[in-house]
């Protein structure tokens, strides 16, 4: 997810975290360690590290904004940390070959507080085109063919918090989002594209194995 912001020029990230946050701070900590070669002079106590990553000029913010929090929570102790009037924001378990110039583009364009981006989610079971009894046509997860629903990719301006609050029971979607929209304060980037989402171990199955065959459509860093 980070790499598709990156490969936009947008390399100065925030990450809210909770559960299991010591592991995902231990990550970064240990970034360059763990994503290259290097030798150790056990002796001389000196390691010459040999990069194999792409990410140097990354920076990454952690904070530790509770266990228990929900998101718009989460967001709202992070707003210290927030630099400028526009920002954006995505969940941690959705992919998509989006534009990120563009969202942005569109944002700055409607002038509204928030952009959400609209998605048209894969299918969960392959899809048969049939012709009486014979099946013309099967399609494995194609993009539903109807329903817009909230792709996680959002940009706002520094407005939003004044929707939220600390209190941990603050979510983002019930409540912040909603009075947005009843205050037309909320604008629509539509993703024409391919889109996808880690909720279960069926996803994760599915999205691993796409990485494995070199098809994983949100790779847009490498191509």
């Amino acid at each position: 997810i980070m790499k598709i912001y990156a490969n936009y020029g947008f390399n100065d990230f925030i990450l809210c975290l909770g559960y299991k946050g010591d592991v995902i701070k231990a990550y970064f900590y240990n970034y360059e360690m763990l994503n290259s070669d290097f030798t150790i002079d056990i002796g001389k106590k000196q390691i010459e590290t040999y990069s194999k990553h792409s990410e140097e000029s990354w920076k990454v913010t952690l904070v530790d904004t509770g266990d228990d929090s929900l998101k718009g929570s989460r967001l709202k102790q992070i707003e210290k940390y927030i630099d400028g009037q526009t920002f954006m924001v995505t969940y941690g378990d959705g992919v998509a070959d989006l534009n990120i110039s563009d969202l942005i583009a569109a944002h700055n364009k409607f002038g509204k507080i928030a952009t959400v981006t609209g998605v048209k989610p894969p299918s969960r079971f392959g899809e048969l085109q049939i012709n009486q009894d014979s099946v013309c046509e099967f399609k494995e997860k194609p993009q539903a063919s109807k329903g817009i629903i909230n792709g996680g990719f959002f940009v706002f301006n520094r407005g939003i918090f004044d929707y939220l609050s600390l209190d941990k029971n603050c979510d983002l979607e019930r409540g912040p989002l909603s009075k947005l929209a009843n205050d037309s304060q909320l604008s629509l980037y539509n993703h024409s594209g391919q889109w996808a989402c880690m909720d279960t171990y069926r996803d994760m199955v599915y999205l691993n194995r796409l990485w494995q065959d070199n098809q994983a459509f949100w790779k847009v860093w490498d191509k």
